[in-house]
């Protein structure tokens, strides 16, 4: 059952500074997502004394004003996606009083389940996630929800539309708006429009991006000949495409692996490696480390036909491997990614599967380079079209953006979640709440695949 929520007002935010427009074209990296589903995340905080007037006279009112005055420095947020007619591609534009949709609620919600180590049913988040309106004719940037859990704490839910943003600008946004929300607590609750620090403050010069194969054109004419298929083929609708319900005994887990639980796993590896007819020198990355451990244990735990296909997929953050780099405060997508589908689950079955996991996303690492983003097509066209029977596990979020740091003057959270793992068979992955180097893992499976995982997780661990 879900955990029942009253709405308690749905209103709009706009900008506290919105006298100019501003328009901003979409690029291949931002074209690439224009049809698929949110990401949407929902980050607790724990405050045990919070009541509802606490909330309504206090959270609520700060969080407001101050996401009013960090929208004034991300105008775009508080606009809308549209397509013209006469244009090639959507556009992101806005307009004087635009805003984005704000909603207050409340949850009878068990906030130590939702927080904990636990598994639980998925579903139990939905609730927390606000809506993004989308349409033929237009399509919000983001929208926001808060909701309080009485004498337990409060959520923040975020719904992202991904062809405006990717995780490294949404946390930004969301490091930004903590910051001026802080602040403005500091300043005894004044409106707080101070400028940001630069690190904070996003750019949103488009001609840094440049596209001389045409890579714009291939992912256009891909999304045509795709949406044939599976809608209209109203290639200029807005709407996002439609996603499958999970399963109603699908249940979310978290692992939570300390930097000794990391360096436990990397040591592991070496000692493989060493031990193998191929002992070449694997880039152990925590990123290499923690993802192939993960893989192998999702491979594991779902068993089944030692044949069957088994792919992997991970975003890499272009900016700082294109030539020349991209400002890492870049407003928009800037993602490219690594896929492997030339994989059979026997490979990760046997002793050496978390080895062979990690030789070949090491070596994917490895192959990264300025031309990173060329492969986009080729990826996209792959990724629509899997063989059979094929698992493909991919990842999502970052153990670098630093969730954990984000303190809207009540704290740091409790958890951070990525409820949109649910399409797919996807790891989410954050820092570690300690701050010293963990990392933490978000898995959404069906139970008893689950319960094979949450039973396979530890085993590696031991040493």
């Amino acid at each position: 059952m879900v955990s029942s929520l009253n709405v308690i007002d749905v209103s709009r935010v706009t900008p506290s500074d919105s006298s100019e427009s501003l328009t901003l074209p979409l690029t291949f990296f931002d074209l690439i997502w224009y049809k698929l589903h949110p990401v949407e995340r929902v980050i607790f905080y724990r405050l045990t004394d919070v009541t509802r007037p606490f909330f309504d006279s206090v959270i609520v009112p700060n969080l407001k004003s101050s996401l009013s005055s960090s929208l004034s420095h991300y105008l775009p947020l508080a606009g809308k996606l549209v397509w013209d007619s006469l244009d090639k591609k959507p556009t992101l534009v806005y307009s004087p009083n635009d805003g984005v949709s704000f909603t207050i609620a409340e949850s009878k919600a068990d906030f130590s389940l939702l927080t904990g180590n636990k598994p639980f049913p998925t579903t139990e988040l939905y609730p927390l996630v606000p809506e993004l309106r989308t349409s033929d004719e237009s399509a919000s940037a983001v929208s926001f929800q808060v909701t309080l859990f009485p004498n337990q704490g409060f959520c923040v839910g975020v719904a992202a539309h991904h062809a405006v943003l990717d995780g490294k600008t949404t946390t930004m946004f969301l490091k930004s708006w903590a910051y001026t929300c802080k602040l403005q607590q500091e300043e005894r609750n004044q409106t707080v429009n101070a400028s940001l620090p630069q690190d904070l403050t996003p750019i949103y010069d488009r001609t840094v991006i440049k596209d001389p194969n045409d890579i714009e054109a291939e992912v256009m004419n891909h999304w045509k000949s795709k949406l044939k298929i599976i809608s209209d083929g109203n290639v200029k609708s807005l709407k996002i495409l439609p996603t499958p319900e999970p399963s109603p005994d699908v249940v979310r887990f978290t692992l939570d692996l300390t930097r000794e639980d990391i360096q436990t796993l990397r040591e592991r590896l070496k000692r493989e490696s060493s031990a193998s007819s191929s002992p070449k020198e694997l880039r152990l990355s925590t990123f290499v480390v923690t993802f192939s451990y993960a893989f192998t244990c999702l491979v594991r735990a779902r068993g089944g036909d030692p044949k069957r296909p088994i792919g992997y997929v991970f975003s890499v953050d272009c900016r700082s491997l294109l030539d020349p780099p991209i400002p890492s405060n870049y407003f928009g997508n800037c993602l490219s990614a690594s896929f492997n589908m030339k994989l059979t689950a026997e490979t990760f079955m046997g002793e050496e599967g978390f080895l062979n996991a990690a030789r070949m996303v090491s070596d994917s690492v490895e192959e990264l380079d300025e031309t990173v983003s060329s492969n986009i097509p080729e990826i996209f066209a792959a990724n629509s079209s899997l063989p059979p029977g094929a698992q493909l596990i991919s990842a999502s979020g970052s153990s670098r953006f630093g969730v954990y740091g984000l303190d809207f003057g009540w704290g740091k959270p409790e958890r951070v979640a990525i409820v949109s793992i649910d399409q797919g068979e996807v790891i989410s992955m954050a820092d570690g709440r300690d701050g010293i180097g963990g990392v933490e893992l978000g898995f959404s499976l069906q139970k008893h695949e689950m319960e094979n995982l949450i039973y396979l997780l530890p085993e590696g661990l031991k040493g």
